[in-house]
C-alpha cells in the first residue's frame, strides 16, 4: 500500500481581505467584513462565489457556514470545519482541514477563513471578565494571572533564563516586523516606524514584553480559496499545498502551567511531522511567516522548526537576517499581527501565498517555499509549508 500523503495534491487559488482597522473601529458589521474578505478572494480566484462547497475557520469564528452559505448563495453546502481551541494556533489547521475535505473528496472548493469585529464584540484580548470561575482559570485568576501576555510572559522568562535570551533580540523581531510594515500600505502600521531608542522607551506590558512586543488587536477578515491539485490547473497561479500539520505535544494542555516542556512553543511535535510530509527541511524555507503574539513565542517557534538552535538565537536574530529582500531567515514581510494586521493571524498565510506567487510588497528573490507557523505557546499549534509548482 502506498505511503498516505497530502503533498502537493491541493493549491490555493485565491486569496482576499478586507481592509483592516483599528480594534473597534470597523464600520461594518463581522459578518459582511466575512462576506468582503471571501468575495475578494473569489475575484482573486476567478471563480463565482457560489460554487464553494467548503468552509473551514478556527477558534470558535461567529460567522456560521450556513449563513455564509445562504449569503454568498452557493449551490450546495458539503462540508463545514471549525478547528477547535488553540487561537490563532488553528489558522494552518484550518488549512489542514481544507486539505483533508478536498483529498476525501468531501468538497471540490473550500474557503479558509476567519473575521474579527471588536466594536461589535468584546475586546479579543482582554482578561475573561466574569463573575465566578471554576477549572484551571480558578488557579490563577486569584493571582492576577488571566491575560494572553501574563501567561505566555511566564513561559518565555524560562526559555530567557534556559538559554541566555537576551532582550534585544525580541526587539529585533518587533523591528523586522515594522520596517516590512512600512512598505506595505495594507498595514495598520504603515507609516509608524520603529526605532531601537522607541521600542526601548515604550512601557512594559509584562515583562519580557514591552507594547511593541505584543500584537495589535484589529477588525477585518481574511480568506483563502483551496482546491485540488488537479482542479488548480485551471487557475492562472495556484500556489501549492506540501504540507499542514497541527497537534501539540506531550501534555501541552495540561493546566495550570504544570506542562512537561514549559520552555517551549508547542512545535516540538509538529514541526518533524510537517517537514517529512514536505520533504524538505529549515534549510530549504525561503521565506517564513511565524506568528506573533507575542514576540518571545516567535523566538521558540524559530527554534523549535530548525532555523537555529537555542544557544545561537541571539546571533542568529540579528535584525539584518530578518529583513527582506536578502535577509537569511526573511521574517513576516507584511508585518504580521505585530504591524500589518491582527487577523489572528490568517494574514501571515495570505502573505506566504503572496510570497510564492512573487506579488509581496517585501518580495524575496524566487521564493519556491514559504512557510507559516501559527500560534505560539497555545494548544494545539499548526503549520504549513506552501510551493512553487517547481517544487512538486
Amino acid at each position: 500500500m502506498p505511503k498516505r500523503t497530502h503533498r502537493g495534491q491541493t493549491a490555493v487559488v485565491g486569496v482576499g481581505e478586507t481592509t483592516y482597522y483599528k480594534r473597534g473601529q470597523s464600520p461594518d458589521a463581522e459578518f459582511k467584513l466575512t462576506l468582503i474578505a471571501i468575495l475578494e478572494a473569489c475575484k482573486d480566484a476567478g471563480i463565482d462565489p457560489k460554487d464553494i462547497d467548503g468552509f473551514s475557520s478556527y477558534s470558535n469564528d461567529r460567522n456560521e457556514p450556513t449563513r455564509l452559505a445562504a449569503a454568498l448563495g452557493t449551490k450546495e453546502l458539503r462540508f463545514s470545519s471549525m478547528q477547535w481551541g488553540g487561537g490563532g494556533g488553528g489558522a494552518s489547521g484550518a488549512v489542514a482541514n481544507a486539505v483533508a475535505a478536498i483529498m476525501a473528496g468531501m468538497s471540490d472548493i473550500v474557503v479558509v477563513f476567519r473575521s474579527l469585529a471588536q466594536g461589535q464584540f468584546q475586546r479579543f484580548g482582554q482578561g475573561a471578565q466574569m463573575n465566578r470561575i471554576s477549572g484551571q482559570m480558578a488557579y490563577t485568576m486569584p493571582y492576577g494571572l488571566m491575560s494572553p501576555a501574563q501567561m505566555f510572559a511566564m513561559r518565555c522568562i524560562r526559555f530567557m533564563h534556559d538559554y541566555d535570551v537576551k532582550q534585544e533580540t525580541f526587539r529585533n523581531i518587533a523591528m523586522a516586523c515594522y520596517h516590512h510594515a512600512q512598505n506595505n500600505p495594507r498595514a495598520v502600521m504603515h507609516g509608524r516606524p520603529l526605532t531601537e531608542q522607541k521600542y526601548d522607551d515604550s512601557r512594559w506590558i509584562v515583562e519580557p514584553f514591552h507594547l511593541y512586543d505584543c500584537c495589535q488587536e484589529n477588525d477585518g477578515a481574511a480568506a483563502l480559496i483551496l482546491v485540488s491539485a488537479e482542479k488548480a490547473k485551471d487557475f492562472k497561479s495556484p500556489v501549492h499545498i506540501l504540507s499542514a500539520a497541527s497537534g501539540s505535544e506531550h501534555r501541552a494542555g495540561a493546566p495550570v502551567h504544570n506542562n512537561p516542556t514549559y520552555a517551549t512553543s508547542s512545535f516540538t511535535s509538529v514541526a518533524p511531522h510537517l517537514y517529512e510530509v514536505a520533504g524538505v527541511t529549515a534549510k530549504d524555507v525561503d521565506v517564513i511567516q511565524s506568528y506573533e503574539n507575542f514576540t518571545g513565542g516567535v523566538v521558540m517557534s524559530l527554534v523549535e522548526h530548525g532555523f537555529c538552535e537555542p544557544e545561537e538565537v541571539n546571533e542568529a536574530l540579528k535584525l539584518e537576517n530578518l529583513l527582506a529582500p536578502n535577509g537569511k531567515i526573511p521574517l513576516n514581510t507584511s508585518g504580521g499581527n505585530l504591524a500589518e494586521c491582527y487577523m489572528h493571524g490568517l494574514g501571515l498565510n495570505i502573505e506566504a501565498v503572496r510570497q510564492v506567487r512573487g506579488e509581496s510588497s517585501n518580495q524575496v528573490k524566487d521564493v519556491n517555499i514559504s512557510m507559516v507557523t501559527s500560534g505560539p505557546m497555545v494548544s494545539p499549534v499548526s503549520s504549513c509549508i506552501f510551493g512553487s509548482e517547481d517544487t512538486l
